[in-house]
């Protein structure tokens, strides 16, 4: 294909402007709405897409939107629908070591039922949990990072770049040796939280506290049959895919055949849908906007980073120790989506020369630095990794006053998250 002209990646540098800036402008009122978000995605994502189509290159934003964003959103939206049917109500008593717990096992779940999947289902009764505090956007701004993030990086189901390394060649228990940066990682963060929380909790005013402890309800669980089809979606991921049905990844077979995988999360949707008594879903203060945020603003930053990964596939990185690829992986991953910025700098290692054990076509050390950099980093922004945002919107729904897209990077993510990412790195390559 022809070299992608520099001036293709304004539409894209736009959309992440529009993301960060128009919610600090007197637009942002306009910009709430969802159908808002549509429109500058459709506009900006439109125009690429017209570049694309006459120039006769539309096989590449087609690819793009249909095997790559509507798999992405797709899954997203079964894992929502589906753990948003489970309804865990409760209302515990909200000290550092509580929120903690929840903390610690959102990040052990977020590897076996992906970040979208253990965010979703943990984090209303954490909404519920944290109701009565007076200071709580660091708890979700923990659980983000936590849970949205660092927890899936165990398994191929954990995280969408780590599912595309394992169809790359990665056998699935490979994952699970990176446990150690994994816990590193993991306890580190739980223990910044906690002294965080506390000296939060400290400051408390007494009625709040006062409020905490006299409300708390027993936890309970209902919407019971969406586990079902939360190994449904956990069981088509693993195994609906051209690894184990080879046609699937022929290179005449239709559309519709490529993407069987979505056609049963489509029906995994529809039957949770149905089984799941609309009183629970309402118990679970259950909206579709957090879903149709994401799907509003992703579709445009998909279209428009097309000609993104394709310019930097023309000009590679010039990377080439373990440590690069963790910070040059990890550094387009915040702001692209983690998953082809995954695949861009595993064919940037291919083309290095295999030193050490072989995975996935490249050093295994690439591989660690790849997983790192595209998981880890993926909560260094809100749309780092699809859960983010839709966190963020459930927290802003529930009374949450969430930081503005470069307020979270300044107050959290770059003083927080990175430093533990580098000494995580400094650690294990």
């Amino acid at each position: 294909m022809e070299q992608i002209p520099a001036w293709l990646l304004i539409p894209f540098v736009v959309q992440l402007l529009c993301i960060a800036i128009l919610p600090l402008t007197r637009l942002g009122e306009w910009w709430e709405s969802n159908l808002h978000k549509l429109y500058v995605s459709l506009v900006l994502g439109g125009g690429v897409a017209a570049w694309f189509f006459v120039g006769g290159h539309g096989a590449e934003i087609e690819h793009q939107m249909l095997y790559d964003y509507v798999p992405f959103i797709l899954l997203l939206m079964a894992l929502f629908t589906t753990t948003g049917g489970i309804c865990i109500k409760g209302d515990l008593k909200a000290t550092p070591l509580t929120n903690s717990c929840i903390l610690a096992l959102g990040y052990v779940l977020a590897s076996f039922m992906g970040t979208t999947g253990a965010a979703m289902l943990l984090i209303r009764l954490l909404i519920q949990t944290i109701s009565q505090r007076k200071y709580k956007a660091h708890t979700i701004l923990f659980f983000i990072a936590m849970v949205a993030n660092c927890g899936g990086i165990l398994t191929p189901l954990g995280d969408p770049p780590l599912f595309l390394l394992f169809q790359r060649g990665a056998h699935f228990t490979w994952f699970m040796g990176m446990w150690p940066e994994w816990l590193t990682c993991g306890l580190l963060l739980l223990a910044i939280y906690y002294a965080i929380d506390t000296y939060y909790y400290r400051r408390e005013p007494e009625e709040h506290l006062a409020a905490d402890h006299a409300e708390q309800v027993r936890v309970t669980a209902t919407g019971l049959i969406n586990i079902l089809w939360l190994l449904c979606v956990v069981l088509s991921t693993m195994f609906i895919n051209k690894t184990y049905i080879p046609q699937m990844g022929a290179e005449d077979a239709p559309w519709y055949l490529r993407l069987l995988r979505e056609w049963v999360f489509i029906l995994i949707i529809l039957l949770s849908v149905l089984t799941t008594k609309r009183k629970v879903r309402q118990a679970n203060d259950f909206f579709w906007t957090p879903i149709l945020e994401v799907a509003c603003v992703f579709v445009g930053i998909f279209a428009t980073m097309t000609p993104a990964l394709m310019f930097l596939r023309q000009h590679p990185l010039p990377v080439t120790e373990p440590w690069e690829f963790v910070y040059a992986t990890g550094a387009l991953s915040a702001f692209l989506d983690n998953a082809p910025t995954a695949m861009v700098f595993h064919a940037t290692a291919t083309s290095l020369p295999i030193e050490g054990v072989a995975v996935a076509g490249v050093s295994e050390i690439y591989l660690r630095a790849i997983s790192m950099g595209a998981v880890f980093f993926g909560a260094l922004t809100y749309i780092g990794n699809g859960p983010n945002f839709m966190v963020k919107s459930i927290a802003e729904q529930s009374g949450i006053r969430m930081p503005s897209f470069f307020g979270y990077m300044l107050k959290f993510s770059l003083i927080i998250l990175l430093p533990v990412y580098i000494l995580v790195q400094l650690i294990f390559l």
